[in-house]
């Protein structure tokens, strides 16, 4: 059974830093390629960011590009997104990702496991 747990959500003004982490359970962890989506109310869930399954390779969202890192590290089972100079558009629930067939994929339904999501507000 595979299950992602996001945390470190919150409440911060813009301009501020949150980072998220999400742990995963299973023994295949670092043969996944991970991404980060986020949903904001009455909109579509978007693409964020992707990782490859050893960290060697990234990609972003331009509405993020050079604000957020997306990171990870295999022997703990977690990937984590670094999220530096929010803003309030950037207010949303975050939800990691597993694809487990390797798709390098910014699309949601290319994606096999789904973790809960973390709220993130971003006051002006």
């Amino acid at each position: 059974q595979v299950q992602l747990v996001e945390s470190g959500g919150g409440l911060v003004q813009a301009g501020g830093s949150l980072r998220l982490s999400c742990a995963a359970s299973g023994r295949t962890f670092s043969s996944w390629e991970m991404g980060w989506f986020r949903q904001a109310p009455g909109k579509e869930r978007e693409f964020v960011a992707w990782i490859n399954w050893i960290g060697g390779a990234t990609s972003y969202a331009d509405s993020v590009k050079g604000r957020f890192t997306i990171s990870r590290d295999n022997a703990k089972n977690t990937v984590y997104l670094q999220m530096n100079s929010l803003k309030p558009e950037d207010t949303a629930v975050y939800y990691c990702a597993a694809d487990t067939r390797g798709t390098h994929s910014k699309r949601a339904y290319d994606y096999d496991y789904w973790g809960q999501g973390t709220q993130v507000t971003v006051s002006s």
